[in-house]
């Protein structure tokens, strides 16, 4: 169902990778919608109808709603309807949460606000955001009656987190579930009826306390299965067992469903958010917190094992296959992938060569180190060590006769059929598993 054309203007402040998949669906509804962004290059990017992240058909859709007039990019905040903050919510070298930027676009969205405004956060928050956000309007805004139990109050607030997969942010923006928590139950309803205009799954209504410990919930129950999975491979490639065999034979249990291992966990959510449950109560998240250090773990076990690896082949190029923290994306934010990488780089220097099909320049963690950048062809001709930290489609394309006299070490199974090459003076029934 489209929103109603002109009826309401929609601000969203934060243009990142949900923000602008979020303001340019709205816009293609015939609402009018100010994307709001503290990058002047973010501004002009998107004003000249181009985009600044990888998302499928994100490009086409914005260009249409900017080249409509339905969907402009602005550096200050302008009276509307509704307001969707987007913005985001690290963590602080201590691991507490960092919920500064939600503060400072509630600063600049509270001095625009009037009676009748509904303000929805949407970026993934510690259990409490969205009523310290209230308590701010309060203060800065005393001619406005804030919601609160028992009173209906001028402006309503609610918190609404997103639950998309990138690459799919488009279509699951519109046909996940949404789970709706507001201030006060009136604020939860007048939230359902702006995201029902333009979602077709089901929109569940409940407190804003409790949609923000979904959020979190969600993301640590995957963190803990990664653990799992994690844990696993470690012990498998200690006990010289296939560990993506293990998991294909186990997972064919009806009631068991193990994820897959890799270098660790990365991304915006998975490796962040559990953290918010930890400090929220420190004494009783005891598994979160092992899987959030488990998970972490991974990491520098991947280098380890990776150095082992290399120091077996000495004269030998290293390529890294993936920086991105899960395949066919470009978002290297948490990336254990950089990590390993980085780590690796600083040792080795110009012997690393880095594939990332999604990245046009280096991340700063290669500064000073030698890494380059260079195509799959080019390694495969090049490098006679390849180390696999992300499942990018391209990878999985190379046949065996390729890579047959190459030494792997793969933390994604993405050549599960890789020959064993021996290092020297090793004989083939002597050489060590290299790919776990």
């Amino acid at each position: 169902m489209p929103l109603e054309k002109l009826q309401q203007k929609v601000s969203v402040i934060g243009l990142g990778y949900i923000g602008l998949p979020t303001a340019a669906l709205i816009a293609r509804g015939g609402a009018q919608v100010v994307g709001v962004d503290v990058s002047a290059h973010v501004v002009e990017t998107v004003n000249s109808g181009r985009v600044h992240i990888e998302e499928v058909d994100l490009d086409g859709l914005v260009q249409g709603v900017v080249s409509r007039g339905n969907l402009r990019a602005s550096l200050e905040v302008e009276p509307s309807d509704v307001f969707i903050i987007a913005v985001p919510t690290p963590v602080a070298e201590d691991r507490a949460p960092d919920i500064s930027h939600v503060l400072k676009a509630a600063r600049t969205v509270a001095q625009v606000l009037k009676s009748g405004d509904t303000v929805i956060l949407e970026s993934t928050s510690p259990v409490g955001t969205t009523e310290a956000m209230r308590d701010l309007f309060a203060q800065l805004r005393p001619d406005l009656k804030m919601p609160e139990p028992g009173v209906a109050g001028d402006i309503a607030i609610a918190y609404c987190p997103e639950r998309v997969l990138p690459g799919r942010i488009l279509v699951e923006l519109i046909d996940n579930d949404r789970c709706i928590g507001g201030i006060t139950p009136r604020c939860a309803r007048k939230a359902l009826g702006f995201y029902r205009q333009f979602v077709r799954g089901a929109c569940i209504t409940t407190s804003a306390r409790a949609a923000e410990m979904v959020k979190l919930v969600e993301n640590s129950f995957r963190d803990v299965n990664i653990a799992f999975a994690n844990e696993l491979s470690v012990i498998a490639e200690r006990m010289d067992i296939d560990v993506w065999e293990v998991i294909r034979l186990a997972n064919r249990h009806p009631r068991v469903n193990i994820l897959q291992p890799g270098p660790g966990v990365g991304g915006h959510c998975i490796a962040v958010d559990p953290w918010f449950i930890v400090h929220g109560d420190p004494e009783n998240s005891r598994l979160i917190r092992t899987a959030r250090e488990v998970n972490d773990g991974k990491t520098d076990y991947v280098v380890a094992k990776a150095s082992d690896l290399i120091d077996e082949f000495p004269g030998e190029d290293i390529a890294c296959l993936g920086l991105a923290f899960k395949p066919n994306i470009d978002d290297f934010r948490e990336s254990p992938a950089v990590k390993v990488a980085g780590r690796l780089a600083k040792r080795y220097g110009r012997r690393i060569k880095l594939v990332e099909p999604y990245a046009h320049d280096l991340p700063m963690e290669f500064a000073g180190t030698g890494a380059e950048l260079i195509d799959l062809d080019t390694a495969l001709e090049q490098c006679g060590v390849f180390v696999i930290l992300v499942d990018h489609d391209m990878f999985k394309s190379v046949p065996v006769d390729e890579r047959a006299d190459k030494a792997v070490y793969d933390t994604r199974g993405v050549w599960p059929d890789q020959p064993r090459r021996p290092s020297a003076g090793q004989t083939a029934p002597d050489q060590a598993r290299i790919a776990i």
